[in-house]
């Protein structure tokens, strides 16, 4: 595979998975010890990623989940958000600025803090009243954080007793770093081809729904404007038909991703208007890859991870056929703000 070290990606990845029963007993002990609600504190795209865990939460449990961003509620703050409150803060470097800022505010409260990040010895590292250590990098994080905070979800459905076969799904979890780098390898010839629609164009519409739509916005925002300089329309697809559908003609290219969840209907509606008005309009389809002995109900789980490392390996050409690394910033971390 082009550029990919794949021993690198399996440690990582395997690191994610071995954080799991020690994400379990953390919770447990957090819901044990009288926790009222669950806020997930990431910033930028570690927050995004986030969003199926917190979607998963709010759909199938009655704790109270709750996602918003460290620099709103440094200024504004939350009624909901007490002593009795645990926290996930998610942050690759351990250093964002706007996550630290909040950090202090926290430790006033009284809240629980988990933190995972990628290095111990930062802020968020030795600030967390829990924390989990992951080392990756842009390219590994996203299976990485998607994962981890899966766990948790899940861990928090199990100890309600709102999930059934809990350790057959984990057990299933538990395999996904070797179904992963098969997923990579057999995309890996279509990827070059997916690569050449993102580079053809300045401007992309990008959709989805259910819990691939936090990929299609992270994908589209972290990695096209901010790593490749690509203006992209993120458009969530049960709002597509409400003002972004009046952008779409001919020429105009429409990318469209596919889960396997409950919203999987609302891509479809997407994906048969779009044709009719644009000669462009790409599909990528988590329900093409295979996952040996993965149930249909733990696929439709992870179908953001299924993305995202699919994705990886289309950003992979991306750079290469743009000329433009992947590190290449004029702003981030490059100057103040």
């Amino acid at each position: 595979m082009l550029n990919f070290d794949e021993q690198r990606f399996l440690r990582i990845q395997s690191g994610a998975i071995a954080l799991q029963s020690r994400l379990e007993t953390v919770i447990v002990s957090c819901l044990s010890a009288g926790a009222e609600n669950i806020f997930f504190l990431g910033t930028g795209g570690a927050a995004i990623l986030m969003q199926p865990a917190v979607q998963l939460l709010q759909r199938r449990s009655r704790f109270p989940t709750f996602i918003d961003m460290p620099a709103e509620l440094v200024l504004a703050g939350s009624a909901q958000l007490t002593d009795k409150s645990i926290v996930v803060m998610p942050s690759l470097s351990g250093t964002t600025k706007e996550s630290v800022a909040l950090l202090a505010r926290l430790k006033e409260i009284g809240a629980t803090v988990v933190t995972l990040v990628g290095h111990q010895e930062t802020p968020l590292g030795k600030g967390g009243d829990h924390v989990f250590v992951n080392f990756a990098e842009d390219d590994t994080s996203c299976e990485s954080f998607y994962m981890q905070s899966l766990f948790i979800a899940l861990a928090i459905l199990n100890h309600r007793a709102e999930i059934e076969n809990y350790p057959e799904i984990v057990s299933q979890l538990s395999r996904m770093p070797a179904l992963l780098l098969e997923v990579k390898r057999a995309y890996e010839p279509k990827a070059e081809a997916f690569a050449k629609v993102l580079a053809a164009s300045d401007y992309h519409i990008i959709t989805g729904a259910g819990n691939v739509w936090p990929e299609a916005f992270y994908y589209g925002m972290c990695i096209l404007e901010e790593m490749q300089w690509i203006r992209t329309r993120p458009v969530h697809a049960s709002d597509f038909f409400h003002g972004t559908l009046e952008l779409v003609e001919k020429g105009v290219s429409v990318i469209l991703f596919k889960g396997e969840d409950a919203a999987r209907p609302l891509a479809e509606r997407v994906q048969n208007f779009a044709p009719g008005y644009t000669d462009k309009l790409t599909v990528l389809d988590t329900a093409e890859f295979e996952l040996p002995g993965v149930s249909a109900d733990v696929r439709a789980l992870v179908s953001p991870v299924l993305m995202a490392t699919v994705l990886e390996r289309i950003s992979a050409h991306l750079e290469v056929l743009r000329n433009h690394p992947l590190t290449t910033r004029r702003y981030y971390k490059r100057v103040a703000y």
